[in-house]
């Protein structure tokens, strides 16, 4: 991964199946964002059950990964769709939902637990229910996925942090006013135009995504997005940036012990970035196909990935490694190689727990109507 000039496409995977190091069995924080965003969602899906509705109902999941949050937000907007047509006195729709993620996703996984989705959906709603035809569609949300006007309902989860590529003026390892010498994200010590490189290649990210989703999305119809992101105009706070910062200490162990090259470390930029909530907003705005109908801001604890469970800090510093582990290691081993991924995070486990901040991970819900 030289320069690091492929795509996000080509290197960004969960670690897939179920095993312990999977991204399945290392998502309980994402769980909780799920869970805290389905107010809003509850909230969209009863404005977008208002109008006439067709007799096929589209839904689209973009980023669906794998593992038990793939089909949370799914079941409960069809649920929720079927349960308000009940109560309304309408016929129940049909269902047409694609499951979006990039191509090296673990769709096997996914298409193996639906058989038991459908079962349990059946069981949940009345026999009544569906049907529901469930289609996975491989392929990146930052250009066209699906025909004009097709889609009546859109959400994404933890997803939309993620760039299309890392900065590509980071990629230029000529430009050494733009190393970010020793990190791996934006950092208090990162030079300016790194700041700036990583926030000028969000606007372009989130700018095509919102233009190839007003082609894909029918007038009127909703999209809710929930994805980290920042509640202050800082862009260094220790939410967004603190377990990057104990990641590229470990990194720093490794150079200092000659497990690899100092230059190697200083050309690894991670494709990722957490807006500022007002950016979000004005960008929106900016392009101008979206009605903003909500925009908050969640939080899950410091020790969100426990999943509820208090544990000491070691512990909890040994489940987020795993975490990180099962989001990264595609990334990792694409420019270091595999053999360094026990080494690494094992000092990252030990660089966590020696720290004593407690900081919360915000996440951003945006909830969007097609305009007509």
């Amino acid at each position: 991964m030289e320069g690091q000039s492929m795509g996000t496409e080509q290197i960004l995977s969960m670690n897939g199946g179920c095993g312990e190091e999977s991204y399945a069995e290392n998502s309980k924080i994402q769980t909780t964002y799920l869970s805290r965003t389905i107010p809003v969602l509850h909230t969209a899906l009863l404005d977008f059950c208002t109008k006439t509705l067709p007799a096929t109902i589209t839904i689209a999941d973009l980023g669906c990964s794998s593992g038990p949050n793939t089909l949370l937000a799914i079941s409960e907007s069809i649920s929720i769709i079927h349960n308000t047509c009940c109560q309304l006195g309408r016929s129940p729709p049909q269902f047409c939902v694609f499951l979006n993620d990039l191509p090296s996703n673990d769709f096997n996984t996914v298409f193996n637990s639906l058989p038991k989705f459908q079962k349990r959906m059946r069981e949940e709603n009345g026999q009544d229910f569906g049907p529901c035809y469930i289609t996975g569609v491989p392929g990146s949300f930052y250009g066209r996925l699906f025909p004009a006007n097709s889609l009546h309902f859109v959400q994404s989860s933890s997803s939309l942090h993620w760039l299309s590529q890392v900065p590509v003026e980071l990629s230029d390892p000529s430009n050494r006013a733009l190393v970010n010498k020793g990190k791996i994200y934006i950092s208090r010590t990162s030079p300016q135009g790194v700041v700036e490189a990583y926030s000028n290649q969000f606007r372009r990210d989130f700018s095509s995504f919102l233009k190839s989703r007003s082609e894909e999305i029918a007038p009127g119809g909703h999209m809710v997005l929930t994805y980290r992101g920042r509640r202050m105009p800082d862009p260094y706070p220790d939410e967004s940036c603190l377990l990057w910062d104990y990641l590229g200490l470990a990194f720093q162990d490794l150079v200092s012990q000659g497990l690899i090259e100092e230059e190697k470390l200083d050309s690894y930029n991670t494709p990722y970035y957490e807006p500022y909530v007002e950016d979000v907003r004005a960008e929106i705005e900016r392009e101008g196909s979206f009605t903003l109908h909500r925009l908050e801001i969640i939080a899950a604890p410091w020790d969100g990935v426990n999943g509820g469970h208090k544990y000491d800090r070691r512990k909890t510093a040994e489940m987020t490694a795993k975490a990180i582990r099962a989001v990264n290691e595609s990334m990792i081993t694409s420019h270091f190689g595999g053999q360094i991924l026990d080494s690494l995070f094992e000092r990252f486990i030990d660089i966590m727990a020696r720290d004593t901040k407690e900081v919360e991970h915000p996440s951003l819900v945006v909830s969007l109507i097609r305009k007509s």
